[in-house]
């Protein structure tokens, strides 16, 4: 038994070894004339944002404009967009109801003008329609059912025809109607029952139907990618229309709701958090009565409180791409929640950085997670092929050609710390050694090589908050210089030739949870 032992020891440590010398001497090595295909875009597909009612604040604005612009989101889903504050609904004294759009519209003109489209969320309950006072967040949504279901099919007819009329039949037809939020959270987003959920999804649904039939409804919208086979199975069985599947995962390992910003939470060390679950997801679907539904994750993140400081720090942004390359094609659109800290569930917040979920703080500084999807979308519309399973390489039809590489090392210390002590701290990032990237069958010619980075101090605005010893308020000059130090310009530039070869190589050390992108652009 001894021996069995000491041998398996000893399989264990060479394959340590392995991996090690692996992890020191990593290669990626792609031909620009073998082609994987076109770039599967679905990271872009969608972000997320707080509520409809932030939507209407021009700071929100002006950062969905940014991120619009560096990023390219296509669509944008927030809750509340039925909610009080959004003056959607009414009734008379005879219970009659009174529909008023003119906040939704300022909000999804502006959306539109973007060349931008909403994941139109319904919900909550507007008060004079709800039958009951339960309520979520600082901002009071009615999660309760309807107190009479056919004035809420009504609402959601009215609604979608207001949309046909304003924005036209074939603008609407991209759009996407997904109905409530997280109602397999029972308290939290939704008072009641499965069942009941699957009444309001069938009036709703039939309420946006009635105004075209090719119009896209779909749910469950739940939290940790629940309900995904019954939710099928209902409509299938009772004959209710159903477009595609959402749901919802993050990456920590307990909860699904953290209503007051007080949860704590871990990391998950699982190499598959996240991903495991969609990939998982989209096998239900395919086994399912109805295989060819659509996928969409409409909310994801590392944790899933708006208090969670891996939201801040430099851990994210390697976090980010390796989630989304684990996933695959598995999923049409994964919505990262949210693009901007100006959100408030939990209430406003008092401090800069306080662990939201943004991309961008509440004065529009960049975190490390914002330059995951800057990034992405400098990729080329057409992926090489490429063995390395951390790095996607593409080109463009310029000639240009684009290497994002990244190592992700989950440094979390496990069940004896939480992510709020943790990652609030100065956590510098240890070697792994080199990465030598390697591209053949290249065009003749001279080039610009830019390199970009995103890691421990660099493009890091957390970090340098920290060395500002972090003030509870920013003044104008250190917004202004938090902008200025991290705005994801290349950390070097080089006018390069490539010879009649073809070959462009380039060999350099990478940290832990580094990310690194080599842009060569055609002269």
């Amino acid at each position: 038994m001894k021996r069995i032992l000491i041998v398996l020891v000893l399989i264990h440590s060479i394959q340590i070894i392995g991996q090690n010398n692996n992890a020191e001497n990593r290669i990626i090595k792609v031909d620009f004339k073998k082609e994987a295909g076109k770039l599967n875009t679905m990271f872009k597909e969608c972000i997320g944002a707080g509520r409809a009612n932030e939507g209407l604040r021009a700071d929100w604005q002006q950062q969905l404009a940014l991120v619009k612009k560096e990023c390219d989101f296509k669509y944008i889903r927030f809750h509340g967009l039925l909610s009080d504050d959004m003056a959607v609904y009414r009734e008379d004294e005879k219970g009659n109801p009174e529909y008023n759009y003119q906040y939704v519209d300022v909000l999804f003109d502006y959306i539109v003008s973007l060349k931008m489209k909403p994941f139109v969320e319904l919900g909550f309950m507007p008060n004079a329609l709800a039958s009951g006072k339960e309520t979520i967040f600082w901002w009071k949504g009615n999660v309760t059912p309807p107190k009479d279901y056919k004035k809420w099919e009504d609402l959601i007819r009215n609604l979608t025809a207001h949309f046909k009329e304003r924005y036209g039949d074939e603008e609407v037809k991209t759009w996407y109607f997904e109905v409530w939020n997280e109602p397999n959270l029972s308290p939290g987003f939704w008072s009641s029952t499965q069942e009941e959920y699957y009444k309001l999804y069938d009036y709703a649904a039939r309420g946006v139907k009635a105004v075209n039939k090719e119009y896209k409804v779909g749910g469950p919208a739940t939290a940790g990618s629940a309900w995904v086979s019954e939710t099928i199975d209902f409509c299938a069985k009772n004959n209710v229309p159903m477009d595609f599947v959402s749901t919802h995962t993050y990456g920590v390992k307990h909860g699904y709701l953290d209503e007051f910003g007080t949860s704590g939470t871990i990391l998950n060390q699982d190499e598959w958090s996240v991903s495991g679950e969609i990939i998982h997801s989209r096998k239900l679907i395919t086994e399912s009565a109805k295989p060819n539904l659509e996928l969409h994750y409409t909310e994801w993140s590392s944790s899933y409180t708006p208090a969670d400081p891996i939201h801040d720090s430099y851990h994210s942004a390697a976090y980010i791409l390796q989630k989304l390359k684990q996933v695959g094609n598995a999923a049409n659109s994964m919505s990262y929640w949210v693009f901007t800290d100006i959100f408030e569930e939990a209430g406003p917040r008092f401090t800069p950085f306080h662990g939201g979920f943004g991309l961008l703080n509440t004065q529009g500084i960049k975190k490390p997670a914002y330059f995951s999807y800057y990034l992405m979308n400098k990729l080329g519309e057409t992926e090489l092929q490429n063995s390395d399973k951390t790095s996607w390489t593409s080109k463009n039809a310029k000639g240009d050609v684009q290497v994002l590489l990244w190592d992700f090392t989950n440094t979390h210390p496990g069940d004896k710390e939480l992510n709020q002590t943790y990652y609030i701290k100065d956590l510098p990032s240890k070697e792994k050694g080199k990465v030598k990237v390697e591209v053949d069958g290249m065009q003749k010619g001279k080039y610009l090589l830019e390199i970009y980075k995103v890691g421990y101090k660099v493009n890091d605005a957390y970090a340098d908050y920290l060395a500002m010893n972090k003030p509870s308020q920013l003044t104008r000059q250190q917004v202004n210089s938090l902008k200025e130090k991290n705005n994801g310009a290349p950390i070097s530039t080089e006018k390069i030739t490539i010879d009649g070869k073809g070959t462009f190589s380039k060999e350099f050390k990478i940290n832990e949870n580094d990310v690194v992108m080599l842009n060569l652009i055609k002269q």
